[in-house]
């Protein structure tokens, strides 16, 4: 009797076992259609996480804890790419819902699809068309990422000479990367972001699932309802005021006359009706194929400006690390000399200006008139990353360095300020050791 109780009692635990084991590994194949589904459906909580752990290591450096840099990079490039993998999951989602006549119909009364960007229609065009592309660039991103967290592996595990072998490769993966981009665009300058940025293909406005009197609703909006449309008394009702004059209060509903009953609607601003406009003018950037918002590098001037500002890293690193070499990695006089910070610099300042020369003789107008609204921010961000050359190699050594360390050490022994002051001598280090912390590319 005793025997076939415990019999029974084993036969029933090992069921259980067996039937929780199996529950556990459904979930378990089950999980990234999970986590993408979720991702998918919170995509502005998923923002929000990731960059306030992106501003936490960017407080953190690592410099003032014993072996923490390695640690907090690590945390920061883990980061940068669960990034990445959420753009693909938000970027599928977004596809799906542009490709299905169901779901864009429904989502329809949720928000008003805002124009995409230029950048967003180029580098959506060559990512789409070319799956090369795409991987190439996700690759870079990836290098880009994760490069000084390389670096700072190498010097813990084989000091300067390893250090700055990792560097030369790293920046020659990297050109390689962009020499591809280059030929897979036909001849076109790249963008620094060569892949859509999140904001263009996951919105920010609250995304909900659509029930099904939502879809009654969607489906029921053919027919025309006057009171619905022009209010109680047939006026329309423009957009609440944003004025900002005191003795006009904002009404959260349009006002009802006390004798006749007519709704009074409230006057939108200028700053108002202005921004309605610029969000629906049609520009001639906007009518243009994709691949036409930045022009063909037709000329071999335009080619060789372009290929001189994606060798210049490259050769910049490779100076760096022969000087160090010459000077036996050790000391810090080797980061004093300006060879290699002047050659870097003359070479992308040359580059820039052999673009703006090919420009005016190929483009009408060249770079006042001629050029599209993408390729002038292109261009204006390569100017504004040149001031990282005032953070980088002997310019930082010989001037920025005091300046930083000065305005660190006004900061020392004053209220809250002394945080401050211990962030920028964590920078302070950073910059001063890695490379990568003020590369640009």
């Amino acid at each position: 009797m005793a025997a076939s109780q415990m019999r029974q009692s084993m036969h029933a635990t090992i069921k259980t076992l067996s039937t929780a084991s199996a529950e556990l590994t459904t979930r378990a194949i089950h999980l990234p259609q999970t986590y993408a589904k979720y991702v998918g459906g919170n995509s502005g909580t998923v923002s929000q996480v990731e960059s306030g752990l992106r501003y936490l290591t960017y407080l953190v450096p690592g410099a003032r804890f014993h072996e923490a840099e390695i640690a907090s990079e690590s945390i920061n490039s883990f980061i940068q790419l669960l990034s990445i993998y959420h753009d693909h999951l938000l970027k599928h989602r977004a596809t799906v819902i542009d490709e299905s006549p169901t779901l864009t119909h429904a989502n329809i009364p949720k928000f008003q699809k805002p124009k995409p960007s230029l950048h967003a229609r180029y580098t959506t065009y060559w990512s789409t068309s070319s799956s090369l592309y795409a991987k190439v660039a996700t690759l870079l991103k990836v290098a880009q990422y994760t490069e000084l967290l390389w670096e700072m592996v190498a010097r813990r595990r084989g000091g300067e000479k390893a250090r700055w072998r990792v560097v030369v490769l790293l920046e020659s993966f990297k050109v390689l990367c962009r020499l591809v981009l280059l030929r897979l665009t036909n001849s076109r300058p790249l963008l620094s972001a060569p892949m859509p940025l999140r904001e263009d293909f996951a919105p920010p406005e609250p995304e909900m699932e659509v029930t099904e009197d939502e879809m009654k609703m969607v489906d029921d909006t053919d027919v025309f309802e006057p009171r619905s449309a022009f209010g109680i008394a047939g006026v329309p009702t423009p957009p609440l005021s944003d004025s900002g004059k005191e003795s006009i209060q904002k009404l959260a509903e349009p006002f009802n006359m006390p004798r006749t009953g007519f709704t009074l609607p409230t006057l939108p601003t200028p700053e108002t009706v202005s921004a309605y406009l610029l969000a629906h003018v049609i520009t001639p950037d906007d009518v243009k194929p994709a691949k036409q918002l930045l022009h063909r590098l037709t000329s071999l001037q335009g080619q060789t400006a372009e290929v001189i500002y994606i060798l210049r890293p490259l050769v910049y690193a490779a100076l760096m690390q022969r000087l160090a070499k010459t000077y036996g990695y050790e000391g810090t006089k080797w980061k004093k000399a300006w060879t290699p910070w002047l050659i870097g610099l003359s070479m992308e300042y040359f580059s820039r200006q052999l673009a703006k020369r090919d420009l005016l003789a190929r483009v009408p107008g060249g770079t006042k008139s001629g050029l599209s609204a993408l390729e002038r921010e292109e261009l204006k961000g390569r100017g504004k990353a040149m001031a990282w050359w005032g953070m980088r190699g002997a310019f930082y050594e010989n001037i920025t360095k005091k300046y930083v360390h000065g305005f660190a050490e006004k900061l020392k022994g004053k209220p809250l300020l002394d945080m401050v002051g211990g962030v920028v001598e964590d920078y302070e280090y950073l910059w001063g050791t890695y490379y990568f912390s003020t590369s640009s590319m």
